[in-house]
């Protein structure tokens, strides 16, 4: 198991292109997920990747980023992989998740990428990884997102 971020890009993709949405409209639908600072780089039915910078008011003891925070991420990257792949006039919601956490964060910003694992008729599977600013894995999510119609 490679528990390294694989090539990123750092650029804020602003304008949907090759396929890609706007990360700036999905923001605008989790008004939550604004809240907690998350942020969306890329956006595509196959990949999203965002992240969420450190700071104290996301921490726990220690100065270590709180769990929730760290989820809240996920579940917005892997809500907005879900969306990406909805058929026209569907909608979703998170039907089950669950975290592995591997390390602590304490500093820098948590950068995190969302596949589809299984997009079907009446759910969509979405893992996500997150990674610390060395590029190690942070936590795994998996999150079964179920297809509203």
């Amino acid at each position: 198991m490679n528990d390294e971020i694989g090539p990123t890009n750092d650029d804020a993709v602003a304008e949907p292109t090759g396929g890609g949405a706007d990360p700036c409209a999905l923001l605008e639908a989790m008004p939550f997920s604004r809240a907690c600072g998350v942020e969306i780089d890329h956006a595509t039915p196959e990949e999203v990747r965002g992240r969420m910078a450190w700071a104290p008011e996301r921490c726990t003891a220690g100065g270590a980023m709180h769990g929730g925070a760290l989820m809240a991420l996920a579940d917005s990257l892997g809500g907005a992989c879900a969306v990406l792949n909805l058929p026209p006039g569907a909608a979703t919601t998170t039907l089950e998740s669950k975290t592995n956490f591997f390390r602590a964060v304490r500093e820098g910003e948590v950068r995190a990428v969302a596949r589809p694992l299984h997009v079907g008729r009446t759910t969509i599977v979405v893992e996500t990884d997150l990674y610390d600013p060395r590029g190690r894995r942070v936590a795994r999510v998996v999150q079964t997102q179920l297809v509203l119609r």
